[in-house]
């Protein structure tokens, strides 16, 4: 008798560490393009602190966001819910009072639940983090204040499970920080979406010294929770957010701004060392750790848990994933809208007579981008390139179709080509199916009194429970 009484209590302490619910440590990059990156083709970045993340863990073929903004997608991420559903669908906007996000998800399973670095989302009462010192709120500050791992650290300690969100300031604009001599202008290679100038080359290599700056952020974090003597009882995990502040990536629903790196990594739990092909979005981060946490879906979720994947039990998840783009108020009216199947993208450009403005990009400036004025100033008889880019930016057809797999900088429109008719045909009404479940009218959607509205609590579109 004893022996089976032996036998069900190893049984029962085996499935309990089985099932354990982890720690989470999630790390967020800040306007960093995925293909930059070395783990996504990049050719000239060097991330060796993400890359041994790789090698220890899971990358994530197929992982998207649903709006290039700052704002947007971390109020996305936060509430596993899309844009027109939790209300942020603009960039400096706010999500719908009574919102709830992952501290009101995680708390209630016995979690503490901090934010350390940049927040941008509100309302507070919405998002109501622990907040814990140590990495700059400032994305824009001159040079970035150093980081202090101290808190962090602290904040591992004791015996809760804890979800701790890391939001890194790099690799926005500024882009000051690391060393630029590392990266050669003149032996740059450049993106076939940005036109070839010199001062392009110069800010590029100034964005990539901050791509590198903050893979030893990466390092340094990891090293942290190796010192809590956690590490084999936490899932990490990195995102790179949305695509950088050069054309055609941040504040675009083009595949360099929405596509995000993802990679996992959770001692004998996430398989080391592997890829995936599964589609995943920001919003189904909020049900998977959830999920893991052994809680209960909610209602109010758009997103759904990939915690298999995680295992290395699927290597499917979603059919689609989706886009949503107001450029109030960033610039003028140009809203859109996309969707994926991880091989095709479809954008839908709701006011394709207008021209696509992004003032910051555009503009100029400390906290812009001067390289913008050189493409103007470009020769179109000497150098097309320039032309073809700014043409390419600021004039957009009604409807843009792209084989991503083939063509990840998306550069040829199959929209017009009849032997993608049918490809066409579904990808739309899967789309329009969204828009309707969003309760998403499109182009009202981005005017002034909308964006006002929200700014207020006071939504005018959108799904809500």
């Amino acid at each position: 008798m004893k022996s089976i009484l032996y036998i069900f209590a190893a049984l029962l302490l085996f499935s309990c560490a089985v099932h354990a619910a982890p720690n989470i440590v999630l790390i967020v990059g800040d306007d960093c393009t995925y293909n930059d990156l070395p783990l996504y083709g990049g050719q000239n970045a060097k991330t060796p602190h993400l890359d041994a993340m790789a090698e220890r863990g899971l990358t994530f073929n197929q992982a998207y966001l649903a709006t290039a903004m700052c704002q947007p997608c971390r109020a996305e991420l936060y509430t596993g819910q899309y844009p027109m559903s939790n209300g942020c669908a603009w960039n400096h906007s706010a999500s719908r009072p009574g919102t709830r996000s992952l501290p009101h998800f995680l708390r209630p399973l016995g979690y503490k639940v901090g934010i350390a670095g940049k927040i941008h989302v509100k309302p507070q009462e919405s998002f109501p983090f622990d907040m814990v010192e140590g990495f700059d709120k400032s994305c824009v500050r001159d040079p970035t204040e150093a980081h202090d791992l101290a808190p962090a650290l602290e904040y591992m300690r004791g015996d809760d499970p804890f979800c701790l969100v890391i939001c890194l300031v790099e690799s926005h604009i500024p882009w000051v920080m690391g060393d630029a001599s590392q990266y050669p202008k003149k032996k740059l290679k450049l993106p076939p979406n940005l036109a070839d100038t010199p001062v392009t080359r110069e800010r590029f290599s100034d964005y990539l010294a901050e791509i590198t700056y903050m893979d030893q952020q990466i390092g340094d974090i990891l090293a942290a929770l190796d010192k809590s003597g956690k590490r084999d009882d936490t899932l990490v995990m990195f995102t790179s957010e949305q695509g950088s502040q050069f054309p055609g990536c941040k504040w675009t629903n083009w595949n360099t701004g929405v596509h995000t790196a993802l990679v996992a990594e959770w001692p004998g739990k996430v398989p080391a060392g592997k890829r995936t092909d599964a589609l995943v979005q920001y919003a189904d981060f909020a049900p998977t750790f959830v999920s893991l946490a052994g809680g209960k879906a909610e209602s109010q979720w758009d997103g759904s848990s990939f915690a298999e994947v995680l295992r290395g039990e699927s290597d499917v998840h979603r059919q689609y994933a989706y886009g949503l783009h107001n450029n109030l108020p960033e610039g003028p009216r140009y809203p859109i809208r996309s969707i994926t199947n991880g091989k095709f993208r479809l954008i839908r450009n709701l006011l394709p007579n207008e021209l696509y403005i992004e003032k910051h990009l555009m503009g100029g400036g400390r906290l812009n981008n001067p390289y913008w004025a050189t493409w103007m100033g470009d020769d179109p008889m000497k150098k097309p390139n320039s032309y073809a880019s700014i043409k390419r930016y600021m004039s957009r057809p009604p409807v843009q179709l792209y084989n991503t797999l083939e063509d990840p900088y998306e550069m040829k429109n199959l929209a017009i080509d009849d032997g993608y008719a049918e490809t066409k045909a579904q990808l739309t009404a899967a789309l329009d199916e969204w828009m309707r479940e969003e309760a998403d009218p499109g182009a009202k959607v981005d005017t002034v009194e909308a964006l006002q509205a929200s700014r207020k609590g006071e939504h005018l579109y959108g799904r809500s429970e």
